[in-house]
């Protein structure tokens, strides 16, 4: 990036105050950043830290007027706003090949938009559809009649199966796989036997997935990331699962097959869900908890199993009383077993 302050208060909607020639490379940290890079301030602690920060500029709110001499932007939202700038450098690090690596493997009838570009030594099946402006890394397993919408960005070594359809401006990060036979088995005598899953993954729009995160294929039907939703690295999602808009999954979290979770969802890290439960809309469920029966609307709950986190902290509490309950109650057994000596002298 190397971009005037002035055209940066541009390009976040921001009032500019100061030298709006200075030339911006980069971001930094409030406490490390350099002369050429541009930070925010967030709270009134990073206020106090800017008075000695390096930084050309700042990004601040409407009621920070001034910082000594410091330049300034001011938005509605300061954080918001770094974000922003974080993406413009984010897309800039991105920049890949333009075209289709000759070492690409097709199969029969691909069809492929606009500006579609494939890396080195990706593999893509039959009847596969990949619409404008979608970028392919190397090495990525693209199944018989998958279907990917425009915009998407899929990194190396992804592996998507057969029938799975992935939506516009969908991310896929490094390794993950989508679409893997679902864990089903039926028991007969001493063995198991295994239930083909012949349904498929649907990714709506805008859903982000992290890297080695593992959806599988549903039985008959359709595992389903709707719109929106944020799935972070190592992340499990079983077969007949559905995960309603805009919830955030995240890391290590396991979702076992046929359960259901509403819209606005937040799992924390560790998270774990039994099948075939029923979760509503806006729960978060705090880190490590087990989620082992249905949780209705706007709840939130904490712990294994997971109930309300108000009664799991006081849980908790009680927990940390134990030792010395348990010794006024060896306390009190000696106590009763001298009464009983005393009564029979």
């Amino acid at each position: 990036m190397d971009l005037k302050l002035s055209e940066l208060a541009e390009l976040v909607n921001g009032k500019l105050k100061g030298d709006g020639n200075i030339r911006i490379t980069s971001v930094g940290d409030i406490e490390t950043a350099g002369y050429d890079q541009i930070t925010f301030i967030k709270d009134k602690n990073h206020l106090e830290k800017a008075k000695s920060s390096q930084a050309a500029a700042f990004i601040v709110s409407h009621d920070v007027v001034e910082l000594g001499e410091a330049t300034i932007i001011q938005v509605d939202n300061p954080h918001f706003a770094f974000v922003q700038i974080l993406n413009i450098i984010s897309s800039e690090n991105n920049n890949f090949y333009k075209g289709i690596h000759p070492t690409v493997i097709t199969g029969n009838n691909v069809k492929i938009g606009n500006d579609v570009s494939i890396g080195p030594y990706t593999v893509i099946g039959d009847d596969v559809t990949l619409n404008d402006e979608t970028l392919i890394r190397s090495n990525v397993c693209i199944g018989d009649r998958t279907s990917i919408g425009a915009n998407v960005s899929i990194y190396p070594n992804v592996s998507i199966a057969e029938d799975t359809v992935i939506g516009n401006n969908v991310i896929i990060y490094y390794g993950a796989v989508i679409g893997r036979q679902g864990h089903g088995y039926i028991p007969q005598g001493e063995k198991y036997i295994k239930v083909p899953q012949v349904g498929r993954v649907v990714i709506e729009d805008d859903v982000e997935i992290g890297a080695n995160a593992c959806i599988d294929k549903a039985t008959i039907t359709e595992t389903v990331i709707c719109h929106g939703t944020k799935i972070d690295n190592l992340v499990h999602i079983a077969h007949n699962v559905r995960i309603g808009e805009n919830s955030q999954i995240l890391a290590h979290t396991t979702i076992a097959g046929s359960t259901i979770i509403g819209k606005h969802a937040i799992f924390s890290g560790q998270t774990g869900a039994i099948d075939n439960l029923t979760i509503g809309d806006n729960v978060i469920a705090g880190a490590g908890a087990g989620i082992l029966q249905d949780v209705s609307d706007n709840s939130v709950v904490w712990g294994t199993p997971a109930i309300a986190a108000k009664e799991q902290k006081k849980i908790v509490v009680s927990m940390r009383r134990l030792p010395d309950l348990i010794r006024k109650v060896k306390e009190l057994e000696k106590q009763v077993e001298q009464l009983k000596k005393d009564k029979q002298e």
